[in-house]
């Protein structure tokens, strides 16, 4: 399959390698973060590249950065990528790659939720609530909440999985205040995400934002926003509630997955091909929707 899978810059040093996102140090206080064509799915990365993923990921984030930059700060430099490596790696990281500021991250994935579908309809189904918050009885699957709900999950390790957590845990593992504020942010981020998406046809069910706190204590959206990976995008025009709308991220990865018999552990099964050209135009009507 086309795509890049991983990267091996010479002229800058890897320090890091996530579900997605290879990290580069440029000095103390800026790094290079490539998005490959890597797919993360239940926490597992498949072998199987999604072609220009990569690309289309970082095109979709570098929209949603600056359009909520009034919302909260984000990890751009302003800095282009090609300016920070030599000629021999520039096909690693042309479309693909930003020069970012040195974060201390914050523990923590903070999702959010408009829509009930996903781990978030199971939970619901099974006990009334999502992550442990009431919810009104009656909803059915695909419903839209009464308002948005915000749900913490640890940052796992690569290869571990993600575990929710209560917000009073949240409390304990990072302090009240920052708590707050990683809650409040995310609310607002997604609620402004979901206003302007509703105006190219898109609903947004869910999303995860990750925060970073830079020198002065500031918190900053990094890694990613409102992407096809880190989001539930569904065509407004095909939402029923009742039933799982199809959808424009890489839930159509999870759904063959999991007709598969998978038990969720590694390896994946091996992805077909038309399944990661299929989920590579999903992922491209989803940017051209979104940024026209």
């Amino acid at each position: 399959m086309n795509g890049i899978t991983t990267t091996n810059l010479k002229s800058l040093k890897k320090i890091y390698s996530g579900k997605v996102r290879d990290l580069y140090e440029i000095d103390d206080k800026r790094m290079l973060m490539i998005a490959t064509d890597r797919l993360s799915a239940f926490d597992v990365i498949l072998n199987e590249p999604i072609p220009a993923k990569g690309k289309i990921l970082t095109s979709i984030s570098n929209f949603w950065f600056d359009k909520l930059s009034d919302v909260v700060p984000s990890h751009f430099t302003g800095e282009r990528a090609e300016d920070v490596v030599s000629a021999e790696d520039l096909p690693q990281v042309e479309g693909r790659a930003v020069v970012v500021k040195r974060l201390k991250p914050v523990p923590v994935e903070a999702i959010v939720r408009g829509y009930i579908a996903g781990s978030g309809w199971k939970d619901y189904k099974a006990t009334g609530t999502i992550c442990g918050l009431p919810l009104p009885a009656g909803l059915v699957e695909a419903a839209k909440l009464p308002q948005p709900i915000f749900t913490p999950s640890t940052k796992a390790a690569v290869g571990d999985h993600d575990e929710n957590v209560s917000y009073d845990e949240l409390v304990r593992q990072i302090g009240a205040e920052l708590a707050a504020k990683v809650r409040d942010t995310a609310i607002r981020l997604y609620v402004a995400a979901s206003e302007y998406a509703a105006t190219r046809g898109i609903i947004i069910a869910d999303t995860k934002f990750e925060f970073g706190l830079d020198e002065d204590g500031t918190l900053t959206l990094m890694d990613e926003a409102l992407t096809p990976d880190s989001s539930r995008f569904w065509p407004a025009d095909q939402y029923r509630p009742g039933s799982n709308p199809p959808s424009y991220d890489k839930q159509f990865v999870r759904d063959w997955l999991e007709s598969t018999g998978w038990n969720k552990t590694p390896p994946a099964p091996t992805l077909p091909q038309d399944v990661a050209d299929r989920t590579a135009a999903k992922y491209q009507e989803a940017l051209e929707k979104l940024t026209g």
